[in-house]
């Protein structure tokens, strides 16, 4: 998986080759969107949180499951 930011040329292609092939998911509700996922199985997500909470979050997580 890779959580990058949507500002690039190629990251909007992306975006637009996703849509045509029904990988695309968008759960931004209407928001700007700030980060782009892309998931293993090649499924593009978009959404309105800050790449930087995306990946806290995650490693977050990955701390709560180690301690336990």
């Amino acid at each position: 998986m890779a959580i990058i930011s949507p500002s690039s040329a190629p990251i909007k292609r992306l975006k637009e080759e996703a849509r045509k092939a029904g990988l695309l998911v968008d759960v931004t509700q209407g928001r700007k969107t700030r980060a782009i996922l892309v998931m293993d199985s090649n499924h593009v997500i978009l959404s309105a949180i800050q790449p930087e909470t995306i990946t806290g979050r995650f490693e977050e997580e990955d701390w709560k499951e180690e301690k336990q």
